[in-house]
């Protein structure tokens, strides 16, 4: 009866052939298996470009108002400041709330200024983290106000 004997150069040479195997295993079975396929590239990716360059001439036109707009806590919600120029006869838009948190409680509405201000109602706001969006358009521009606040 004949024993076979490994050295460690053939038990080296037999475990890096097993690990060799272990990972190409894993490649192939990321690169064949759909439900690993996750693609960065939207569809659309030239239509989405606009947006986004549409988005970025908004927020720049906010440098050509009067003013800043200002965002503070109010006892009645959350007030935002317009510059004096936009009021509610020369400005039309709308208002996101996005809450990063849940989803169900994200909403959108007109946008009605009252002396160049808008109040967000504390009804419509939970305590935590809020994404403001607000856009409009002001003398046949686009504006775009973006502004995250902890309520």
């Amino acid at each position: 009866m004949s024993t076979v004997k490994l050295n460690w150069g053939t038990g080296l040479v037999i475990g890096m052939l097993l690990f060799i195997g272990f990972i190409l295993y894993f490649v192939i079975t990321m690169m064949t298996d759909s439900k690993y396929d996750h693609e960065l590239v939207v569809e659309d990716y030239y239509k989405q470009e606009l947006v986004l360059n549409q988005q970025l001439e908004a927020k720049q036109n906010l440098a050509t108002l009067s003013g800043p707009i200002v965002s503070k806590r109010a006892p009645q919600g959350w007030i935002l400041e317009f510059p004096e120029e936009l009021n509610k006869e020369n400005t039309k838009g709308t208002v996101f709330l996005y809450r990063p948190s849940d989803k169900h409680l994200d909403s959108d509405f007109p946008l009605v200024l009252s002396e160049s201000n808008l109040l967000i109602p504390e009804t419509r706001l939970l305590d935590g983290r809020w994404n403001i969006k607000v856009s409009w358009e002001y003398q046949g521009k686009p504006f775009l106000y973006e502004t995250t606040i902890q309520y």
